[in-house]
């Protein structure tokens, strides 16, 4: 197939586009209007949800992975529910079956090391945030990926890794060493 550039585009990058414009017009069909208009604030926002909101929004994103269980980004949108809602191993695991089905979608890799980077497994999600900033399709994308390695790296750096503490238990209990008796020796105090 031919672009309007008068270059071959793959077929699949075609169809990759089509399901997407099918998604966004079916998205408010599967979850209505009142669900669409509470992941626009969440999107936002986080924050504004209350927890009878958020319970809500999961249950109806649940529900529409159960009725589109083959739609990587209904279950990117739920995932990223699960983690407003403070719910990590099952947004983890909702976010990895996202980046399983579709492996070349841009939002399920990033939101995927995104929420390993706030669990702090700061390698796999340098992993994940590289694989999305590969696939970054546009300069917006690659400006989300790119501050999200940022963050990373930064965390790397500092140690602020899961398990980033490393060497603290043993710089505790390794030996001391002797003091001089100079050392060892109160320090006299005068006062005038």
């Amino acid at each position: 197939m031919l672009s309007s550039s008068g270059l071959a585009e793959p077929v699949e990058s075609t169809q990759a586009l089509a399901h997407q414009a099918s998604f966004s017009c079916s998205l408010p069909a599967i979850v209505g209007r009142e669900t669409s208009a509470q992941l626009l604030r969440m999107f936002r926002d986080p924050r504004v949800l209350e927890q009878a909101e958020r319970k809500d929004l999961i249950t109806q994103l649940r529900h529409a992975v159960e009725l589109m269980p083959e739609a990587a980004e209904v279950r990117v949108l739920y995932g990223m529910a699960l983690c407003v809602d403070f719910q990590a191993q099952e947004a983890l695991e909702q976010l990895r079956a996202a980046v399983d089905q579709a492996p070349d979608s841009f939002m399920a890799r990033l939101k995927y090391g995104e929420l390993l980077m706030r669990l702090r497994i700061c390698d796999k999600a340098a992993e994940e945030t590289h694989r999305a900033a590969v696939l970054a399709a546009n300069a917006a994308q690659s400006e989300l990926a790119r501050r999200q390695a940022t963050t990373i790296r930064t965390m790397l750096r500092e140690g602020i890794e899961r398990g980033g503490y490393k060497g603290l238990l043993s710089r505790m209990l390794r030996p001391r060493r002797k003091l001089s008796k100079a050392e060892s020796m109160p320090a006299l105090v005068t006062t005038k």
